[in-house]
């Protein structure tokens, strides 16, 4: 790999989607793997990354500074938890490195911190890094724009593992949010998370989510337009966790040479209508 491979940092390395990006980046041009991290505490802190991500041992050992492993990098990949997403965001910031966010679950309030952070750091953010959720995300604002909201239910249906932690899912929330945008609508203010009792009938115009928890699901995701005597569904099927950590790179690579902003995977693939 030449000198100039982008220098990326994958942290929560020794998780499911840690482990697929160290396995991704090994065998991918143009990239390279500067360091993994941990958290403090973790079993894994000391191991070679390598070796937990079963490629054998490639020298990176996993540490738990993160602002050590930032500070020569080009670039960091994460995919953990909101809390520890706004920590690495003001360290990004400080290393004005980029930073890629593939967690999911974050707050208004934790987006706030995340969007001030990429004053200085090159952020890209999103409820899911695949191609072909982007692209999906793209047709159901087109669909929610054409078919009017009065004759139209929307409705999100997604599955995914039983370990997930948050619901609805940022896939169905990232879809949600493109059927709002195609609607004119506010999304927080005009969904619909649960139905339970008598609930009356269905409020005209609001976008619906049902969540579905088991077994060992990656990520399915459908968007129903129910009208009168007809539905139009639009639906994504993840089978493999590496499409969002090749998404991950993608964007990491994408960003290497822009300003310092906050961007989504619309804008890498330009999908982006802004």
């Amino acid at each position: 790999m030449s000198d100039a491979a982008m220098k990326l940092v994958v942290v929560g390395a020794a998780g499911r989607m840690g482990q697929t990006l160290i396995r991704l980046i090994d065998s991918m041009e143009g990239v390279t793997l500067h360091a993994a991290v941990a958290r403090p505490g973790s079993p894994f802190v000391g191991k070679d990354a390598g070796e937990i991500a079963g490629l054998g041992p490639n020298g990176v050992i996993i540490g738990d500074d993160p602002l050590a492993a930032f500070l020569h990098a080009d670039g960091l990949l994460d995919f953990t938890t909101p809390g520890t997403t706004n920590e690495f965001a003001a360290l990004a910031a400080q290393a004005r490195i980029v930073h890629v966010i593939g967690t999911t679950g974050c707050s208004d309030a934790d987006n706030a911190k995340i969007a001030a952070a990429s004053r200085h750091a090159r952020i890209v953010k999103s409820g899911n890094m695949s191609l072909g959720v982007n692209l999906l995300s793209v047709f159901v604002e087109q669909a929610a724009r054409a078919l009017d909201a009065a004759d139209w239910d929307i409705e999100i249906l997604e599955m995914h593992h039983k370990r997930k932690v948050d619901a609805p899912s940022g896939t169905a929330l990232l879809l949600g949010e493109a059927a709002a945008k195609g609607r004119n609508i506010d999304l927080s203010s005009q969904s619909v998370r649960v139905r339970d009792g008598h609930t009356g009938a269905r409020e005209t115009g609001t976008v619906g989510f049902a969540t579905l928890r088991g077994g060992s699901v990656i990520g399915e995701h459908s968007v129903l337009f129910a009208g009168e005597g007809e539905i139009v569904s639009m639906s994504h099927s993840a089978a493999d966790r590496s499409i969002f950590a090749r998404g991950a790179i993608k964007a990491a690579l994408w960003a290497r040479d822009k300003k310092p902003g906050f961007y989504s995977m619309l804008d890498v693939l330009g999908l982006s209508s802004h």
